[in-house]
């Protein structure tokens, strides 16, 4: 390529984000200074928290500026290197965003083996969605043997993984997730006891006779009227990691209907429940080495399974991530940038 594409942010969403809100730009190559690296952008990962970045709210991270390139985790080359810890042809796991080539002085940019044979893995099983399950479920949820354990999203990056832990700790996994494909997959091939079509209007009563014990263990990614399901289900001493909340991103104001917070904070004191939100790199970044090996190890004896979106190009990533928050996407979603 002679140019640099760059999808920027044009402007803060109202509501859901549109085609206007992103633009291309094209521009020159950028040249390394001393010290630093070209990166050459194989792999984008799009991800719901991308949302919160189009925002200017006040957030765990700053919001991305107008006309800046939108912000994701890479898989890239090394293009050029001025900087003797990394040679040309070097694969790397980087933050480079929505953009073909990038500059960066090293930091944060983490090499990876040569001959990986799916480096795609970096940013879905072996990176942050499989990190957040990781933690969220065993730090925060805490699953025992023979606990009911509730997955929102159980087909998408995170909550993929998330049930296949629970059943390796011996649990009994319900996902919830939308549209019967889905749901046959989660069972089928993820080896979930059940799923819960999200879009079934008896959703909430499926999802009670699924659990006729009760919840021990809800991971929270979504909200929204899964959540409202869920709470009169919570067993006492429940545990909820929260890691997203991706049925409410495009709201403009509080839902419509009663006000529900003095039934979740009453169910929370009566049932004696622990809800904890987190930040995965933030609150864990130290313990990813013990992550990466489990995983590792799980996924060469074939206990894992994942499932990509692979996406063709970078003037889709707008497009694909549009639809990743109307839940149209399976599993997790990726562009290939470099063709």
């Amino acid at each position: 390529m002679s140019m640099n594409r760059q999808i920027v942010l044009n402007s803060r969403p109202v509501g859901a984000p549109t085609p206007a809100d992103f633009r291309l730009i094209e521009s020159a190559i950028p040249t390394p200074a001393a010290g630093e690296i070209l990166l050459r952008t194989t792999y984008l990962s799009l991800d719901p928290y991308m949302r919160g970045r189009m925002s200017d709210a006040p957030s765990y991270a700053p919001p991305v500026a107008l006309n800046d390139v939108m912000v994701g985790g890479t898989i890239a080359r090394v293009a050029a290197s001025n900087n003797p810890q990394f040679k040309v042809g070097d694969l790397v796991l980087s933050y480079s965003g929505w953009q073909d080539y990038a500059i960066s002085n090293g930091e944060g940019v983490n090499i990876l083996p040569a001959d990986m044979a799916q480096p795609s893995m970096a940013l879905g099983v072996l990176g942050m969605p499989g990190f957040t399950a990781y933690m969220g479920l065993l730090d925060i949820g805490q699953p025992k043997a023979g606990d009911t354990v509730v997955v929102a999203a159980a087909s998408g990056a995170v909550g993929a993984i998330v049930g296949q832990i629970a059943k390796l700790k011996g649990c009994r996994v319900i996902g919830i997730a939308g549209g019967k494909d889905k749901c046959d997959y989660v069972t089928n091939e993820l080896g979930f006891d059940l799923c819960i079509d999200r879009k079934d209007p008896d959703f909430a009563a499926q999802l009670a006779a699924a659990c006729p014990t009760g919840i021990d263990v809800y991971f929270e990614s979504v909200g929204g009227a899964v959540f409202d399901a869920v709470l009169p289900l919570l067993n006492v001493g429940a545990r909820i990691p929260v890691c997203g909340l991706i049925a409410h991103y495009n709201d403009q104001q509080l839902p419509a209907g009663p006000d529900r917070l003095g039934l979740l904070m009453g169910t929370l004191l009566k049932k004696r429940i622990k809800m904890q939100g987190f930040i995965i790199f933030d609150d864990y970044g130290h313990r990813y080495g013990e992550f990466f090996s489990a995983m590792s190890q799980w996924l060469s004896e074939g206990k894992i399974k994942f499932k990509e979106d692979l996406v063709q190009g970078l003037e889709n990533a707008p497009e694909a991530f549009m639809g990743l928050l109307e839940g149209k996407n399976f599993g997790k979603l990726i562009v290939r940038v470099e063709q």
